[in-house]
């Protein structure tokens, strides 16, 4: 057996038991029965509980204990949605505070769980930390438990003022979407970056939807596009995201429509609907560390940023000019600003040196973003369209990386470029990956033998003797398997002269 399919078939293995464990797309999932009420609280049972809170990304959760055939509690369902209106679902009006879900007591498989928190009467609520529920319990005599039970939340207006006591918040029932006058800036919080992970998802999945939608994959832009999800495929900080993109290589000949006849792509229509880059569930509207005060600012434009530099301080040196050229190639072929693409071509095309080093390119990407924060912040001043809370700045401030300044007068700014690169290399590598890696098993696995293979047969990314490339296990797999299938390909159909071969390899063109 060749090394590559004995590879695939333990990947393959690993991935089936890494899909049986928690998913956060059930933290978003809203259900809507007949099409008359949807239900905000997250239904838990003892199979998927501990995965559900292990995922979650809020900073707090309740738990209402039920039972179905409870007259009380079917009476207080209403108002416990209410509730979790304002804070569950792609839709929620203030995402990432609070996880609201039920468990079912009178169900056999939850008899065990309910009596781990000594559930006696129903309904029963409680609150606490997400983490602290993992393989948690409550014991009515235990004085110094992180799990709260509450004791005063038999209306929506009772429930409500109690969590805004523990919150220190004044959130309403009537609270709408948008607009977040309220919403504090992060901007002096170093943490709320390990929340960013979710925004990268959803920022890489909105931008793969828009070239699907707006059928941008031809012949022309092939090259780049695959360039930029084998960098994904090595580099993306979420593991599910780095799957995906492995999956998209490999069946990336299904979604080059452009060459099809009419009644061709209709048929396939529904097929190219079901490639999703990072999972079906990844939510629309839900930025937590992107989301801005009004309707129009930050979310994607922000995760898509927060994405570049997260891959600008993961890769290794031999990767640094292919990553430069994979990044401006994917924003001009790609990103469908008109100005903004040309900005960034313009910057991408004053480099006439070839990048050798990961740090250089990082400062360079660090650099021309400031350079379009002060283009930008020109013009929302002028225009009155900048987001109050968020206004375009300096980055990093000094709030942030005070030490990253050698001095700063109104006119210049001299950096110690040094300290910003270590800033930026924990900021969106360490901390933004923290709070994902600790939820995730896969997230630090390494698979050498896969990775050395993968990296060869693509040609494609000059990967350093014994890099430290986290891989998922997951996209090792899919990343050998694109290797497999693509060799057998060539047995069985002619390929066009300028249709790209994923595993013969191609020249980094390099952006003068």
């Amino acid at each position: 057996m060749s090394r590559t399919l004995l590879v695939l078939i333990v990947c393959l293995s690993a991935l089936r038991f890494g899909t049986s464990l928690g998913s956060r797309s059930i933290l978003r999932t809203v259900a809507d029965k007949n099409g008359d009420s949807e239900d905000y609280a997250i239904d838990l049972n003892a199979t998927n509980f501990d995965a559900v809170f292990r995922d979650a990304p809020a900073t707090f959760a309740v738990v209402e204990f039920f039972a179905h055939w409870c007259p009380a509690c079917r009476n207080y369902k209403p108002h416990y949605e209410r509730v979790a209106r304002l804070f569950n679902g792609p839709n929620a009006v203030h995402p990432g505070k609070v996880l609201m879900t039920r468990v079912d007591c009178a169900l056999k498989m939850n008899t065990n769980l309910c009596d781990k928190f000594s559930v006696g009467h129903f309904p029963m609520l409680f609150w606490g930390p997400p983490s602290n529920f993992v393989s948690g319990s409550w014991n009515p005599k235990e004085e110094k438990s992180e799990i709260r039970n509450i004791d005063d939340g038999r209306t929506a207006e009772k429930l409500l003022n109690w969590m805004n006591k523990q919150m220190g918040s004044s959130y309403g029932l009537d609270d709408q979407t948008f607009e977040n006058e309220h919403l504090s800036s992060n901007i002096s919080d170093p943490g709320q970056i390990a929340r960013a992970v979710y925004d990268v998802e959803e920022a890489t999945s909105t931008a793969f939807d828009i070239i699907l939608e707006r059928k941008m994959i031809k012949s022309e832009t092939r090259a780049p596009l695959i360039k930029f999800l084998q960098l994904l495929v090595v580099h993306h900080p979420s593991v599910r995201c780095r799957r995906g993109s492995a999956e998209i290589l490999v069946n990336f000949d299904e979604l080059s429509l452009a060459d099809m006849k009419q009644e061709e792509v209709a048929s396939e229509k529904g097929a190219v609907k079901n490639f999703q880059i990072c999972g079906k569930d990844v939510p629309r509207g839900y930025w937590i560390f992107c989301r801005g005060s009004k309707n129009d600012t930050r979310g994607f434009s922000c995760g898509l940023w927060v994405l570049l530099h997260s891959l600008s301080v993961r890769i290794e040196d031999g990767e640094s000019q292919f990553a430069f050229t994979a990044i401006c190639d994917f924003i001009r072929n790609f990103f469908v600003c008109e100005e903004c693409r040309q900005h960034f071509h313009e910057m991408c095309s004053s480099v006439y040196s070839p990048f050798n080093k990961a740090r250089d390119f990082a400062l360079w990407l660090w650099r021309a973003h400031n350079k379009v924060n002060e283009r930008l912040l020109k013009e929302e001043e002028s225009m009155g369209t900048a987001d109050p809370k968020f206004p375009k700045m300096i980055w990093p401030p000094p709030q942030l990386c005070s030490s990253c300044y050698r001095s700063h007068s109104s006119k210049q700014i001299k950096w110690d470029e040094n300290v910003v690169h270590k800033f930026l290399t924990n900021y969106y590598g360490k901390m933004l990956v923290s709070l994902y890696k600790s939820n995730s098993s896969l997230g630090n696995v390494v698979v050498d033998g896969a990775l050395d293979e993968l990296a060869t047969s693509t040609n494609a990314v000059a990967v350093p003797v014994g890099a430290a490339l986290a891989i998922a296990l997951a996209s090792c797999a899919f990343g050998v398997l694109a290797c497999y299938w693509r060799s057998q390909q060539k047995s069985r159909k002619p390929r066009r002269s300028s249709e790209l071969k994923f595993c013969e390899g191609y020249d980094s063109t390099e952006v003068k």
